[in-house]
């Protein structure tokens, strides 16, 4: 009997293979609204600012890392440095962060990445009961439990937001 391939984006194949409780919810991505990916995610779906999160990919000490923080706040990057025992932390170079999660910039997800890279969730995700993240790609979220979003990826969490 042949396998059964699996089906939608990385991300979710991975929350699927580890029986993870979330919900997927698309929408109509529309490069022109200029609000950025995570608020054109916030509106269009009709969530909670706090409960939507990005996925930003820094290099920390030269080491590309993941940082995930509501798309209402900024990424404090040296917070971040210093959550996993760096000194400096820089953006990384979209082609760099496309290449090494496989996904595209805009569509980044935490889960199911092409290369595990260190992962730092900012804390405030801990006291809600849902996250939304993207799902992989552009139009495409999902929503999990934290502590699941943090298990999954091997993540720290760490106060790397700032308003």
């Amino acid at each position: 009997m042949a396998k059964k391939k699996p089906r939608g984006t990385r991300a979710l194949v991975a929350l699927e293979a580890a029986g993870v409780p979330h919900s997927v919810h698309a929408y109509e991505h529309h490069a022109e609204s200029g609000l950025g990916y995570g608020l054109e995610a916030v509106q269009a779906l009709g969530l909670p600012p706090e409960q939507v999160l990005k996925t930003l990919v820094a290099a920390v000490d030269g080491q590309l890392t993941v940082a995930v923080v509501p798309v209402t706040g900024r990424l404090d990057l040296k917070a971040l440095a210093a959550a996993v025992g760096g000194k400096r932390a820089t953006m990384a170079e979209v082609d760099a962060a496309e290449r090494a999660t496989g996904y595209v910039a805009g569509g980044i997800s935490p889960l199911g990445q092409r290369t595990c890279l260190p992962t730092v969730v900012d804390d405030s995700a801990a006291g809600l009961a849902v996250v939304y993240v993207s799902a992989g790609r552009r139009g495409l979220d999902v929503g999990l439990a934290p502590a699941d979003l943090v298990r999954l990826t091997g993540a720290r969490t760490a106060p790397i937001a700032r308003s």
